[in-house]
């Protein structure tokens, strides 16, 4: 049998912790999402003054970076590349910039989403989070 590892309630809040930090040093009011490697939720903040669709987006771009196991800037790139395919996807949301998952040993672990300002930025929040835990 295989094991891997998986994340903790101590990890999610040192991610939220450092994405949340990340934000407010930029001044970005954002959402920011952790979810499990099946996309399941695990912890959520929405800073004040961010819009309240953003937590459904940032939930959407955590849970397509968990399942698709990759940042979800590569899905955006190939749309905007011509590959229109994905803009069937029900939830396209999931397929901007700001999902970034969390890899432990070679393991997706779960997913980082942000929503609220640019996608640049909202992946700079993301991987800040990321960051948290990091070796």
């Amino acid at each position: 049998m295989q094991s891997k590892p998986v994340m903790t309630l101590s990890d999610v809040q040192q991610i939220l912790a450092a994405a949340r930090a990340e934000a407010q040093a930029n001044q970005w009011a954002v959402s920011i999402a952790v979810v499990d490697d099946g996309g399941h939720p695990l912890g959520f903040e929405r800073l004040d003054g961010c819009a309240p669709v953003s937590a459904y987006i940032a939930t959407e771009k955590a849970r397509s970076a968990a399942l698709g196991r990759r940042e979800t800037k590569l899905y955006e790139d190939m749309i905007n590349g011509g590959r229109t395919a994905f803009l069937s996807v029900p939830v396209i949301s999931g397929t901007l910039e700001g999902g970034v998952p969390v890899i432990v040993d070679g393991q997706v672990v779960g997913a980082v989403g942000v929503s609220g300002v640019k996608s640049e930025q909202d992946a700079q929040v993301a991987k800040a989070g990321v960051a948290a835990v990091k070796d």
